[in-house]
């Protein structure tokens, strides 16, 4: 049985904060975040929003953008390393209130990567045959964790949910091919104590080398070959990064996702934020070779290569 996507959603906070908001408390400037990163602004959620608020919200979208309702999911998976608390989990929180009540519920954690992993995780239970419909989403209110006196951190990131709903699709649909990686040896460059911390050129090297190889290697998985992919969509880190990997497929500029100048990195959030982006602007279209990318702390990385429609 093939899975693919039936629907998404997402959620992005009101609030902009934008690279001149960052000149007035960091010494920093937007033409400096600007060139070596390609953000401009981000979204900042506010104290009364949390983690599971986004999800609630970017769920409710998928699951009405699928034709299903709540009451129809089988499994909901929360990638994030931003949950409200420790326990109960976000992907419990949300079961709740969204009146899920068959669902089994857990979140997931592989960083940036997470959404990754929670698409191919749910696939499994698709293609088994085990359960139909399934609730991926990826939300992070990383704000709550970033160290504001960072320059080299304080800008790079934003917040928001993006969720979608994994279930059966026709054959040639869905799901082609995935990979997922891990490199813990790398954990000691992008990590958390109270605070994010981040060795800026070893990740940069990593996310370059990473992100190229990972498109190739789903390609080869599925048996196709650059000139297949009609899209790209990488996680949203670095513009310099997404670049590298868009070059790696021999890509048009015009044939890659790029919404970091105006959400910043948001993590597990980043990709299916930025599917939904490009789906409202009709660049994505059924029968469509599409794929995702990303990389994260763990070191962490995924890709999968995706046939649009149902």
């Amino acid at each position: 049985m093939n899975a693919g996507i039936l629907g998404v959603g997402r959620c992005l906070p009101e609030r902009i904060m934008t690279n001149f908001d960052f000149e007035k408390i960091l010494d920093t400037s937007d033409e400096w975040i600007r060139t070596r990163t390609g953000i401009e602004e981000r979204r900042i959620a506010g104290d009364d929003m949390n983690t599971s608020d986004m999800a609630y919200e970017a769920a409710l979208k998928a699951i009405e953008n699928a034709g299903i309702t709540a009451e129809d999911l089988d499994l909901i998976l929360v990638a994030t390393v931003t949950p409200d608390q420790p326990f109960p989990t976000v992907s419990c929180m949300i079961q709740e209130r969204l009146g899920a009540k068959k669902a089994a519920a857990m979140d997931l954690s592989a960083a940036c990567s997470g959404f990754m992993y929670g698409a191919v995780t749910a696939a499994q239970f698709i293609q088994s045959g085990v359960y139909k419909n399934i609730l991926v989403v990826g939300v992070e209110k990383l704000s709550k964790i970033t160290d504001w006196n960072d320059r080299n951190t304080a800008v790079l990131f934003g917040d928001g949910a993006g969720a979608v709903v994994i279930g059966p699709v026709s054959e040639g649909k869905g799901i082609l091919s995935f990979e997922l990686g891990a490199d813990g040896s790398g954990g000691k460059h992008l990590y958390q104590d109270k605070n994010l911390h981040m060795n800026g050129r070893e990740v940069f090297k990593f996310a370059v080398r990473q992100m190229g190889e990972s498109c190739i290697e789903v390609l080869n998985k599925a048996g196709l070959n650059k000139e297949d992919v009609d899209f790209l969509i990488p996680h949203q880190a670095n513009v310099r990064i997404m670049e590298a990997a868009r070059e790696r497929l021999e890509l048009p500029i015009e044939k890659m996702s790029k919404t970091i100048h105006k959400y910043g990195n948001n993590s597990a959030a980043s990709i299916p934020i930025a599917m939904v982006e490009e789906l409202e602007a009709g660049k994505i279209k059924d029968g469509d070779l599409i794929v995702m990318v990303g990389f994260g702390a763990g070191l962490t990385w995924g890709a999968i290569a995706l046939r649009w429609g149902r």
